[in-house]
Parts: C-alpha cells; structure tokens; sequence
C-alpha cells in the first residue's frame, strides 16, 4: 500500500499516546481478535474521541506495513475536525443563514478533495460526513481539494440520522439531490438556512435520509447519460443555491 509514513501510526501503546495527547486520528485499524489489557484502554480511549476502530485480519494491516505493527494502526487525520453544533450557533449569531454540506457515503477521495474545493469556494460553511463508510481525510484528499479542507470545517458525525433531526430542530431545510426526486433544483426555493445532502458515488442517499429530507430534488437530464459525476452534480446543486441567495439578497 503506497502511503506515506507520516499518514499513519502503529503499535499499541504508540496510538494509545497519539489519543491521549488528543491528535486527530482518522480511523483505527484493529486485529480481528486482539483484545483485553492495554487494547482496551485503547477502545476506551477511542471511544471518548469517537474514533471509530475497524476490527480487521491480520492480513488487512500486512497491506499497509511490514513492520511490527502489533495489531493496531491509526491513520492520522491531516485536519482538526470541527463541532457542528459550534458551526450552527455560531453562523445563526452572525445573522447569517446556515450553509451544509452532506456527504453520505462519498467514499473516492478525488471526488471528495474536489468537492471541498468546491463547497469552499462557494460559501460553504461546513461538510458533513459520517464516521465511518466514507472517503479517509487523507493527504491525497487534501492535494486534491487545492487546500480548500486547510479552510472549510468538516464535522465527523456519529449518526446521521440523530444529525439530520438536530439540524431540522435548528431550523435548516434539509435537501436530499437525488434521482430519484421529481421536482428539479431551479423549481425549489433553497435561499434560506440549508443542509444539502449528496449520496454516494455508487448506491445515492441513504433510504433512511431520504425520509428525513424535507425536500427531494434533482438535476435535469437533458441527454443519453442519466447521472453525473458527484462532485459535479455537487457543485451545480451549490451554485443554484447561491445564485437563489444573491437574488434574494438583491
């Protein structure tokens, strides 16, 4: 596996000091049947983070070093993530309407670095993943983004069901872009505080989000090609929502 050394940490006692000391750590990678002792410090401790730990083979860890990795590896994250609480009071308090961004199971890091990019240039005030199942915030994402991940905050979140009725209760208008949707992005108003949710590359949004979105829509197909590239798609959903806001701002 072609990554660089400083992307990731292993050994047991080594990663339990990464947490402790409160470094971002992406995800954890744990031998299917470690346990007890010091590697239930290190759930604990993972826990209280909520870093989620993948239980994998032995074989799986092989795949990313040789050396005695001790069972355990942590992928650093390159980003600190933010608290989305913290993103919402706070934009509410500047008199300004809340702006997110939803990435449900966007798992090709490419397309996450460009829509970053994209969600950053265009006044995003935050992403939203989940913790597990999407794309790793990587150094390649990061490169990819063109820097913007150094800027836009990213909110890792437990549930995002429980995260979608908080945002409701705050008063924002979820958006589910799905095909599935019949009515099209330019035929709804999407000017006022709003959490857009894209899904993922291959299977869309989520069954269970689609039913706690307030809004479905879609983006006109006009040709032979019925969908297009998420980060593409992305970026076409964020500038319709922008161009409503600078009309009503006018």
């Amino acid at each position: 596996m072609n990554r660089d050394n400083k992307e990731f940490i292993f050994g047991i006692r080594p990663v339990i000091e990464l947490l402790l000391a409160g470094k971002e750590v992406e995800k954890i990678l744990l031998q299917r049947d470690q346990q007890g002792g010091v590697v239930n410090e290190l759930v604990v401790e993972a826990s209280k983070l909520k870093v989620p730990i993948l239980r994998v083979p032995i074989e799986k860890l092989n795949t990313v070093t040789r050396k005695n990795h001790q069972g355990v590896i942590a992928f650093v994250s390159p980003i600190i993530y933010a608290s989305l609480d913290n993103i919402v009071t706070e934009t509410f308090a500047a008199g300004k309407e809340p702006f997110l961004l939803i990435l449900d199971r966007i798992t090709d890091v490419r397309n996450f670095g460009a829509i970053a990019r994209t969600a950053e240039f265009l006044g995003v005030n935050a992403l939203v993943v989940p913790n597990r199942g999407g794309a790793m915030i990587s150094a390649d994402a990061v490169k990819t983004s063109a820097g913007a991940l150094g800027y836009i905050p990213v909110c890792r979140e437990e549930n995002l069901k429980n995260t979608l009725s908080y945002l409701k209760e705050c008063g924002l208008i979820i958006a589910a872009c799905t095909e599935k949707a019949s009515t099209l992005i330019y035929n709804t108003n999407l000017a006022g505080p709003i959490a857009i949710i894209m899904g993922s590359e291959e299977n869309g949004i989520s069954e269970e989000y689609l039913k706690k979105a307030d809004l479905s829509i879609k983006i006109p197909a006009l040709g032979a090609i019925e969908s297009l590239n998420v980060s593409v798609a992305t970026g076409m959903v964020l500038s319709e929502v922008i161009r409503q806001r600078t009309m009503v701002i006018q």
